[in-house]
């Protein structure tokens, strides 16, 4: 089913649904290369960038963005005015209207700015920790 004032990119499957609907709510953008399985709900106004991948039975909000790339996976329930950024792997209910998130598996926008800092730091901090586990021995031996 797909309502009024939905603009459908080229190469976008939508699957029909096996018992249901499957259903695009009026307004609705979908860029091009999306796949959109049986009984997914895309709410009114939310707009989809390409080669975003929506397993079967997930409920997407109203006002939602979702990045390219983006995969989100069976039966889910996505609250309005989230955003998904690119590349994210959705496996979880994301309940908070206005939610960011980023990743995979996706985090909160806050948790994943935080964790790219580090992640491009963790060679080094595990030469640290590597150093200081062998020092550490060193200690125990020389006190026994």
């Amino acid at each position: 089913m797909i309502e009024d004032d939905v603009e459908i990119g080229a190469n976008v499957t939508i699957d029909r649904a096996t018992m249901g609907s499957t259903i695009i709510r009026k307004g609705v953008k979908l860029d091009n290369l999306i796949q959109i399985a049986h009984n997914v709900e895309i709410g009114e106004h939310t707009v989809i960038v390409a080669q975003v991948g929506i397993s079967g039975s997930t409920k997407v909000g109203r006002m939602c963005q979702i990045g390219g790339q983006a995969g989100l996976t069976g039966h889910l329930k996505i609250a309005d005015e989230v955003k998904i950024g690119a590349q994210a792997g959705v496996s979880h209910d994301l309940k908070n209207p206005g939610e960011i998130v980023l990743g995979s598996p996706a985090i909160p926008f806050s948790i994943f700015k935080r964790s790219s800092v580090i992640f491009k730091q963790l060679p080094e901090l595990r030469e640290q920790m590597f150093q200081l586990k062998k020092e550490l021995e060193e200690l125990k031996n020389s006190m026994l």
